[in-house]
C-alpha cells in the first residue's frame, strides 16, 4: 500500500512540475520559440531517417557485391577452411609452415636472394603530386 501511495505521489508531482515548466517557457521564452524548437526536432528526425535509409541502403549493395562476387558460397565456411587449405597447398608445393627459413630458402632456389628489393628506376627526388 506504501509503494502505491508514493508512485501516486510521484505521478502527481510529475504532472505539476511539467504544468508548471510549460507556463515558464511561454511566459519567458520569446514568441516564435517553441516553433524553433520544433523546427529543430524536424530537422534531427530528418536527418535521422536520411542516416537510417542510407546504412539501409549501404547494406543492401554490400551484400548485392558480396553476392555477385563469391554467389552461393558460405564464405563463414570457406574462412573456416583457409588455414587447412593453406597447409594443403604448402605441401603440395614442398613448403613447410611458411616461416622465415622457407621464405629465405624458396628465394635462394629462385635466385633472387641477393636481388635488390626496390625498383631501380624509381626517382626518389621526383615529387609526389
Amino acid at each position: 500500500m506504501r509503494r502505491i501511495f508514493w508512485i501516486g505521489v510521484g505521478v502527481a508531482l510529475t504532472v505539476v512540475v511539467v504544468r508548471q515548466g510549460r507556463r515558464l517557457v511561454e511566459t519567458y521564452a520569446p514568441p516564435g520559440a517553441s516553433e524553433a524548437v520544433t523546427g529543430a526536432v524536424r530537422l534531427a528526425r530528418a536527418a535521422d531517417a536520411a542516416r537510417t535509409d542510407f546504412r539501409q541502403g549501404v547494406a543492401e549493395r554490400e551484400a548485392e557485391l558480396l553476392a555477385a562476387l563469391v554467389g552461393d558460397v558460405d564464405v563463414d565456411e570457406l574462412r573456416a577452411q583457409a588455414p587447412r587449405r593453406r597447409d594443403e597447398l604448402r605441401t603440395a608445393f614442398g613448403g613447410g609452415r611458411g616461416g622465415e627459413d622457407d621464405l629465405a630458402a624458396d628465394l635462394a632456389a629462385r635466385g633472387w636472394r641477393d636481388a635488390p628489393t626496390q625498383d631501380p628506376d624509381d626517382d626518389d627526388r621526383a615529387p609526389f603530386f
